[in-house]
């Protein structure tokens, strides 16, 4: 097979809520999660062993790296002798909640099943997927899934709730920083009147699935908010902007940075852009996008 490109999305968390924390360490939660239509791309060609190349140079290229981690799992997993030059058009934040890194590992899976033959199948690769990270399953399914246990236990929703989603219009927006997944659980565990119990979470959920209703903005749900908001006010302070302005109901994606906003077709989103970057300043990141 000659060289072979394949789509990464990002995603966004129209719910998400962190339910405790495990024995193991990790967090518990309930979250409903879907892959947008605009992410990263890579580019492989078929080479004796694999390497990594990119085009954001604040991107780690070590072992550290989830595309060099999924390669090397999925060697382990399958046996296969080859390897590729991997090429990564980096496009979505790094440290923004939107799950580039799961992304890009699970693309890695799937292209280095392609060019292997396709000798791994679904099962086996939610398997190593779980491996790699949290948000990794919403991957390999490439369509809204509710997430839940550590996010590695997924379930495809309907189709009629997936019409209820697709193409929905977003405006995503990010500051010039990161927010540390590690640090926002870290907080959110010393302060556990933050967690919602899971029972409650998926009688939210199911208030939604139960409703032949759109996915609107009373339904966007995030307890990791008030942990990141408590460090980081001009965030809550953007959102409350966005709302007295444009009655628009922003929210966090994951732990953030970045955060999003429905738009409806009446919405100036040009001023909305301007806003944003009047108030984050014009290194912040903003992105018109829509539900895939």
């Amino acid at each position: 097979m000659s060289t072979l490109s394949v789509f990464s999305p990002a995603k966004i968390n129209l719910f998400l809520a962190i339910t405790g924390r495990r024995e193991d360490g990790f967090h518990n939660l309930v979250s409903l999660a879907a892959p947008l239509a605009w992410g990263d791309s890579l580019t492989l060609t078929p080479a004796d062993r694999i390497s990594l190349l990119c085009n954001d140079p604040n991107l780690a290229l070590d072992e550290s790296n989830l595309v060099l981690r999924a390669a090397a799992a999925f060697k382990s997993a399958t046996g296969w002798l080859g390897g590729a030059e991997i090429r990564l058009e980096k496009n979505i934040p790094i440290g923004a909640g939107l799950g580039g890194g799961s992304s890009n590992a699970v693309a890695t899976l799937k292209a280095l099943n392609q060019l292997a033959g396709d000798i791994m199948d679904r099962n086996a690769m939610r398997k190593v997927a779980a491996t790699l990270g949290s948000d990794c399953g919403l991957f390999v399914e490439n369509s809204p899934v509710i997430m839940r246990g550590r996010g590695e236990l997924t379930e495809k929703i309907s189709e009629a709730e997936h019409v209820l989603l697709r193409g929905r219009r977003v405006l995503i927006f990010k500051p010039n920083f990161g927010v540390s997944t590690r640090w926002a659980y870290g907080q959110m565990a010393q302060d556990p009147g933050h967690y919602l119990r899971s029972d409650e979470a998926e009688a939210r959920l199911e208030q939604w699935r139960n409703s032949d209703q759109p996915f609107d903005e009373s339904h966007l749900y995030n307890n990791l908010e008030p942990v990141v908001f408590a460090k980081y006010p001009a965030l809550p302070a953007l959102h409350c902007i966005l709302k007295e302005r444009f009655d628009l109901c922003a929210m966090m994606s994951g732990s953030g940075s970045a955060s999003f906003a429905y738009l409806r077709q009446e919405t100036p989103v040009a001023q909305v852009e301007a806003c944003i970057l009047d108030a984050l300043g014009p290194s912040a990141w903003v992105m018109s996008t829509r539900l895939a």
